[in-house]
């Protein structure tokens, strides 16, 4: 069977390098939008849409 597999058998997603870097844009993009953007604006809602 072969070893080097995209996907491990067991699906540890998180530990994929795609998923953790991912993540780091989700939490770098609610923190710019709670740092310079208005709670509730459309445009923050569009921001974080996005990066989910």
């Amino acid at each position: 069977m072969n070893e080097h597999r995209f996907i491990p058998p067991h699906g540890n997603y998180r530990e994929l390098l795609s998923y953790r870097k991912a993540e780091v844009v989700y939490d770098v993009t609610v923190g710019f939008c709670r740092r310079f953007l208005r709670q509730g604006d459309r445009t923050t809602d569009q921001m974080v849409q996005a990066a989910r």
